[in-house]
């Protein structure tokens, strides 16, 4: 049960001010479990707090169970009603129990809920949780077309038989669970926004490969790149593979080529999986199992390579299900008041902490401001900025890593961060390093990049590109010019996308293959 008293003090921590739940999860190392598990439960439960508060408040369940306090009420019932798997502990455990046997009254309570609010199934009025953001927009599926095996065209004589076509994606996002709309991208080529209710898990188009559901934000960059017939282009983070399909999707039947890295080897079989079944296994190479980092760029495989296609590890801040929920409502009692939780002790009896009192009924999580809006970083808690710097280091060495491919020309970087620490100071930071001087990488400026692109509205934060120019001495160039060439989406817009930050390098011309080369001893110390 050790995952629920974790979550239960995560929850509690937050709820006293002490650093929002991403940040608490995954900052502390001494934790049982696996921080995703962890996140996935808190982020869940959260989202559902507002029905199971009234669950759990109007089953009593709190006044007869006095081992639970509200924030175990709320992580148990969760997973009771509403997790396919269940409440990860023996049957026979006290805590399990203890909201177990309630259940019939409990699901009698949801019943209730879901009626009152008008839906007719459980399975609608999951939708309809799932399909809100933190500000209360409902979402939007996006849908990307594999061209590789069905034309838009053919597409909608199959899948969209019976979708009305409209121009207007605030219909879309506005749609009801009885509406069948489809709206056509105006940015990303063969994009379809449908309503978030639409059901295609088990549609034949999605079991075949022929749709690819994948957020408007990452696809944008294997548009920005572009691919050119007899170019090699690296996927340098592969898995789970969209990105990588969307690549292969372009070279269509050129004799254009993707090799595709992906360093852990659980991953790689995801990301073999999703090139077989989008029909790309002969476009893409899978290098599984290799770093990326430790691959040698003047290598027979590599030393030809024209682009590569950067997403690297992130924050993830921008996501939609992270810290993206604006409250968490616990359940309570005019008798119940929540605990600071003590690991498990036979010894050792739970107590009441003594600033429960002033724990508030709910928790605001911290969220950032709206990505086209962002700033230079705002003063943060001590673990989140130094977990942020860390992966800044980490992402700056994969640009600077693939500025170093003698052939390459082109670059684009992405994350799906917020946080102008992973975006435009790694952007800057890569722009004033040595290797970048040295062979000539600039910006990929706005007026550059494709239609679909240049015309998108959300840019880089000037600000925070000053003060990367200003820590980056002797770097001078228009701060203007340079925030345009940033592109960044923003979650809970009407536009429908998660939080997503991209740039591109270009570099004029680029060493033939033929051209003699020194021997790749990995970076030098001034580079890294």
């Amino acid at each position: 049960m050790s995952l629920y008293y974790e979550a239960a003090d995560i929850l509690s921590a937050s709820l006293s001010g002490k650093g929002s739940i991403q940040s608490l999860v995954y900052s502390n190392k001494t934790l049982k479990n696996k921080p995703g598990h962890l996140f996935a439960l808190l982020s869940e439960a959260s989202k559902w707090s507002p029905v199971l508060k009234d669950i759990i408040n109007q089953s009593g369940v709190l006044a007869i169970e006095k081992k639970l306090t509200p924030t175990l009420a709320l992580l148990l019932c969760h997973d009771l009603l509403l997790s396919k798997s269940g409440i990860a502990a023996p049957s026979a455990h006290p805590l399990r129990l203890s909201i177990s046997r309630h259940k019939a009254r409990l699901s009698a309570e949801l019943t209730k809920i879901r009626i009152k609010r008008g839906y007719g199934s459980l399975d609608e009025l999951k939708a309809s949780i799932e399909s809100l953001s933190s500000e209360g927009n409902k979402r939007i599926r996006w849908v990307r077309v594999n061209t590789l095996k069905i034309s838009l065209d053919d597409l909608s004589a199959t899948l969209l038989h019976g979708y009305k076509h409209t121009t207007s994606l605030q219909e879309i996002s506005d749609a009801s669970s009885d509406d069948k709309l489809y709206y056509v991208d105006a940015h990303i080529p063969n994009l379809l926004a449908l309503p978030s209710t639409a059901n295609l898990l088990k549609s034949t188009a999605y079991a075949q490969g022929q749709i690819i559901l994948q957020d408007k934000a990452s696809c944008f960059p294997a548009v920005l790149m572009g691919v050119r017939p007899g170019e090699t282009i690296v996927d340098a983070c592969a898995a789970p593979g969209n990105k990588t399909t969307q690549l292969a999707a372009s070279c269509g039947d050129s004799s254009a080529r993707v090799i595709a890295f992906e360093k852990d080897k659980l991953r790689a079989l995801t990301l073999r999986k999703m090139v077989e079944r989008a029909g790309a296994q002969h476009i893409v190479s899978i290098n599984g199992g290799q770093d990326f980092l430790a691959c040698d760029p003047e290598s027979d495989q590599l030393r030809t390579v024209t682009g590569l296609l950067l997403d690297p590890s992130c924050s993830g801040s921008g996501i939609i299900g992270r810290d993206d929920i604006a409250t968490v409502e616990l359940p309570g009692s005019p008798t119940a008041v929540d605990q600071t939780h003590i690991a498990p002790s036979r010894k050792r009896k739970r107590g009441p902490s003594k600033d429960t009192a002033s724990i508030p009924s709910q928790i605001q999580i911290q969220d950032s401001p709206d990505a086209s809006l962002v700033e230079a970083e705002p003063i943060m808690a001590d673990d989140l900025k130094s977990r942020l710097q860390g992966l800044a280091k980490f992402q700056l060495e994969i640009i600077k890593h693939a500025m170093s491919f003698p052939a390459a020309t082109k670059i684009t970087y992405s994350t799906c961060s917020i946080h102008a620490t992973e975006n435009e100071e790694v952007v800057f930071g890569a722009l004033a390093s040595g290797i970048a001087r040295e062979r000539g990488w600039r910006i990929w400026t706005r007026e550059e990049q494709v239609s679909g692109i240049a015309t998108w509205p959300r840019r880089g934060s000037q600000e925070a590109v000053e003060a990367s120019i200003k820590a980056h001495q002797g770097y001078d160039q228009d701060p203007i010019e340079l925030a345009e060439a940033c592109i960044r989406c923003c979650k809970g817009t009407d536009e429908g996308t998660m939080g997503f930050f991209l740039v591109g390098f270009l570099r004029d011309g680029g060493e033939s293959p033929e051209e003699e080369q020194d021997e790749w001893n990995g970076f030098s110390d001034d580079e890294v």
